[in-house]
């Protein structure tokens, strides 16, 4: 397996990892080691810099990760051995699988119980050994007005101390705008801001069945999608007609498609294929030849139109990539104009909201003290609230419910900011464990919601665009920016801009989620996500948290805003806020964010 160097670095510009080049020999000789791809080496080398809060790569660095990497590799060797040698054993069992059996053992009698008369004495003590600890069963239930209380749901509620112990708090990280004389406290109050969902042409409001969804049906979103853009895009450039991309042509023509992998691997120059819209091509794939290409950009599932020659009707040469195109943006009316002329301040945070190491939520208590402080008009906290992926929700250590550790979660965040009167828009994550994790996402539900705050919270669906004072902003907490990252190929012939590429396709492709096929944890119901995963018009705030490094950018005339994770593994993370004010009507359009910061918690 051959592995190239420069792949490696590239690997590691992704997730934003510096590398000496001096190292690239070292990183191929690790994947000749571990008998993995570029891809594979570099995921567990980025998971063990962010355990160990590294973001450059050194030599005593990659010194412990090889040592790492040949402990793991010497404990499975060990263990496959172990196990051959037990055969058909099960072996010793551990602490939880002898809980479950006394479990399983204490249904069965009180099944039997069930009909036979109760003696006496046949009344089984309960088993409460240091090593086989109460079952949630016999656990006290909470009173329901209680705020929140780890240690009623969590049996190791230690508080994280890196966390706790972390020297840089208030620090910004990143300015946009004139920040200088802002001031980043809110002064309208939950009763004078105008929040609103805006829908195409109605938003997401409730639960809806899936996986029933056919291929066919699949196809037949894809083929509208298709169909519309490039009616846009041809009226757009005055092309006269679009050729079958299997006609064999001399001159060049111009093909309208949808970009694929040849295969179930990774996209890259050679692989790329053009599937062809219904109308003028059935369906039909052809191969596809970048060298003639100056710049490109592309990523599987990105609709585009190309010029170029086709002369055997096997292989399209491609001379020319057209440009996508943006929607047009918000035009507020005359009230929203006069009504955004003073100051918003918008506050932005995605979970998790606890450290991996401890399920206290000490940095949501933290945010929700800032929030008391500074007063902001309105905050948009993005999920996951209950993270799948924490490692005491993994090892199923919580002792209550997943729906009642959210909902006491939640009720800390509305009863705690009441005296901040700011407006809460809640959004859920694929990775909200106790939600339904089919992509979109409808909105929480939250029937016992007090009446005196249903005027200031709101719950939409993911993702959602969401008008604040005539400001549209479009919101998502999918990571979109890390699986496109991961998917996108490009050529340019000078200095190029990663992340802000990425950006601009979220935004001509007119979609939340353009990636096809999409990431494997993504499970997307299609017919709903041409209904409720479009753009209605271009946001003129575009927030994608994300993995990646945080970043404020101005990308065609939108500002796009990565405010990062409140928690990053052990230690705290960031959050975003935005100062608004909507400009004057004038013959050019001026951008209503005046100022942005993305601040450490």
């Amino acid at each position: 397996m051959a592995v190239s160097a420069e792949r490696l670095l590239e690997e590691l510009q992704i997730f934003g990892l510096d590398c000496e080049e001096a190292l690239s020999e070292k990183l191929v000789e690790l994947c000749a080691l571990s008998g993995q791809d570029e891809e594979g080496l570099v995921s567990e080398l980025v998971a063990f810099c962010t355990s160990k809060q590294k973001v450059s790569l050194t030599a005593e660095i990659l010194g412990s990760f090889e040592y790492e990497l040949l402990s793991k590799r010497t404990s499975r060797t060990k263990a496959g051995h172990g196990a051959s040698r037990d055969g058909g054993h099960a072996g010793a069992r551990d602490i939880v699988s002898i809980q479950e059996l006394i479990e399983v053992e204490e249904e069965e009698e009180n099944l039997l119980n069930a009909y036979t008369t109760p003696s006496k004495g046949s009344q089984k003590r309960a088993v409460t050994t240091p090593e086989t600890p109460l079952t949630k069963r016999r656990v006290s239930t909470r009173s329901p007005h209680q705020l929140l209380s780890p240690s009623s749901f969590s049996p190791s509620a230690t508080p994280s101390q890196k966390y706790a112990s972390r020297n840089n708090r208030g620090e910004v990280v990143v300015s946009f705008g004139s920040a200088q004389g802002v001031s980043w406290s809110g002064s309208r109050g939950a009763g004078n801001v105008s929040v609103k969902v805006l829908g195409c042409p109605e938003p997401l409001t409730g639960s809806y069945k899936s996986m029933f969804q056919k291929l066919p049906d699949i196809r037949e979103v894809l083929t509208c999608r298709i169909e519309e853009l490039g009616s846009e895009l041809k009226e757009h450039y005055r092309i006269e007609a679009f050729a079958p991309v299997l006609a064999p042509a001399q001159e060049p023509v111009t093909l309208l498609g949808q970009i694929g992998c040849d295969s179930n691997g990774k996209l890259n120059s050679k692989s790329v294929i053009l599937e062809g819209d219904r109308e003028h091509s059935s369906g039909a794939q052809i191969p596809v030849d970048l060298s003639e290409l100056e710049e490109y950009s592309l990523f599987p599932g990105q609709i585009v139109l190309m010029e170029g020659t086709n002369t055997t009707g096997r292989k399209f040469v491609a001379t020319k990539l057209y440009e996508g195109l943006l929607l047009p943006f918000y035009q507020p009316s005359e009230e929203e104009e006069d009504g955004g002329s003073e100051q918003t301040m918008v506050l932005l945070a995605c979970g998790p909201f606890t450290t991996s190491d401890s399920i206290t939520y000490d940095p949501l208590l933290d945010l929700i003290a800032v929030i008391n402080r500074d007063r902001p008009d309105v905050c948009i906290l993005f999920g996951p609230f209950l993270d799948a992926k924490h490692e005491q929700v993994e090892s199923c250590l919580l002792t209550s419910p997943f729906e009642d550790v959210f909902k006491q979660c939640l009720r800390t965040i509305i009863e705690g900011t009441q005296s901040s009167g700011s407006n809460l828009v809640f959004i859920p994550s694929l990775r909200d464990v106790h939600h339904e994790p089919t992509y979109p996402q409808p909105p929480f539900s939250c029937p016992e919601l007090p009446p005196e705050d249903r005027k200031r919270v709101q719950f939409v669906s993911e993702p959602c665009s969401l008008m604040v004072n005539g400001v549209v902003f479009g919101l998502t907490s999918t990571d979109l920016l890390f699986h496109m990252g991961a998917e996108e190929i490009s050529s340019s012939s000078g200095p190029s801009d990663r992340f802000s590429r990425i950006l601009k396709h979220i935004l001509t492709q007119r979609s939340y989620y353009p990636l096809y096929p999409p990431q494997e944890d993504v499970a997307i119901d299609y017919e709903h996500f041409y209904a409720y995963a479009q753009l209605p018009v271009t946001p003129d705030v575009l927030v994608v948290p994300s993995e990646l490094k945080y970043f404020v950018k101005d990308v065609l005339g939108c500002v796009c805003v990565n405010p990062g994770r409140l928690t990053k593994g052990q230690v705290g993370g960031t959050f975003g806020r935005l100062s608004l004010r909507r400009q004057a009507a004038s013959a050019s359009r001026r951008s209503p964010c005046v100022a942005a910061q993305v601040v450490r918690i």
